[in-house]
């Protein structure tokens, strides 16, 4: 089969990889339908993660069932399926109090690239959730962003406990961004603030449930929120960058009392223990545990009621997977949704 290596900084290649087998009983092999380039992979393409050898990459994907290990016993060849981006049992104490990206056994999907035309998926019973059948292909991008940017925008809506009623504001206006858009508008919010200075982006954002615009970044982003919410600040503040900027920009832009959701990727980025203490903002991130959410998510999908897959707004064939990465590196693109 064939799928992108990461060879250097900007250095995306397809190339000739071995098939995926089964190793363990507990594998599946599917054939990717679609996959994409996620933001997170930005941080190792610009080479602020060092890439030391060339490496298989990307770790979102849905797609067909081909084979499977002797000890999978839900997950059966011909599904469509959809998984997140660790591998879980979705049995351990972690997995079972809602948090599979901590599993006691879990595993990067991404380590072998799902930017392939196949891929190996370890733990496949309590990784992938299955559609009851092969979906319209109409809904297939909506189901791509689930297996992260949706679920992950989910999460930072979920640990920052939005509730009906509340006001958010959205740091980051990429795919988690808008993807958390939608999830604040889900879970009741009545007034979302999008911070983003890009008129496509801003027209998504819109489209997608946020009442209001922020165009300003760093301290004068934080005080038209103020402005906004009568020097108080925002109920809820979902941080989907993941550096010192817009972290900062996150915590000072909450009221008192209210919650930061961040699942940028850090980098950079430190907390200052004297500042939480006074201001009284609670603060919860990580990897987002997508598997726990993606049944509810699948049938919000497949039900009409959410079409994430629009932040796909470039598709290429998966052999132009390097120019899917210079348009998002160049911000030409939101999202590059890429074709086996």
């Amino acid at each position: 089969m064939r799928g992108a290596i990461l060879h250097a900084p900007g250095d995306v290649r397809f190339e000739e990889r071995d098939d995926p087998k089964i190793i363990d009983a507990t594998d599946a092999v599917i054939r990717t339908t679609v996959t994409c380039v996620c933001g997170s992979d930005l941080w190792d393409y610009r080479g602020i993660n060092p890439v030391e050898q060339p490496t298989p990459f990307g770790h979102e994907y849905v797609g067909i069932v081909e084979e499977v290990g002797d000890g999978v016993k839900n997950i059966k060849p011909g599904q469509f399926v959809v998984g997140s981006f660790f591998a879980s049992d979705n049995t351990c104490p972690n997995c079972r109090n809602g948090y599979q990206t901590n599993c006691l056994h879990r595993e990067f999907v991404g380590a072998e690239g799902c930017q392939a035309e196949k891929i190996r998926i370890p733990l496949a019973d309590g990784t992938l959730v299955a559609t009851p059948e092969v979906p319209d292909e109409k809904y297939i991008p909506s189901l791509l962003a689930c297996s992260d940017v949706m679920g992950t925008g989910w999460y930072a809506a979920k640990a920052a406990e939005v509730r009906p009623g509340d006001t958010v504001a959205v740091v980051g206006d990429g795919a988690v961004g808008l993807c958390a858009i939608i999830a604040a508008k889900e879970l009741g919010a009545e007034r979302i603030i999008a911070m983003s200075r890009h008129e496509s982006r801003q027209k998504l954002a819109r489209e997608f449930g946020a009442s209001d615009i922020v165009a300003e970044r760093g301290e004068e982003g934080v005080a038209r929120i103020m402005e906004m919410t009568g020097g108080i600040g925002a109920d809820r503040v979902l941080e989907c960058v993941g550096n010192e900027q817009s972290m900062q920009q996150a915590l000072k832009s909450t009221r008192p009392g209210g919650n930061v959701g961040f699942v940028g990727v850090p980098h950079g980025v430190s907390l200052d223990g004297e500042q939480l203490f006074y201001s009284h903002v609670g603060v919860r991130g990580g990897p987002a545990p997508v598997r726990d959410y993606l049944p509810h998510l699948i049938d919000l999908v497949l039900s009409g009621r959410i079409n994430p897959g629009k932040v796909f707004d470039l598709e290429l064939p998966l052999d132009q997977v390097a120019e899917g990465y210079k348009a998002m590196d160049e911000r030409r693109a939101i999202k590059t949704l890429l074709k086996p």
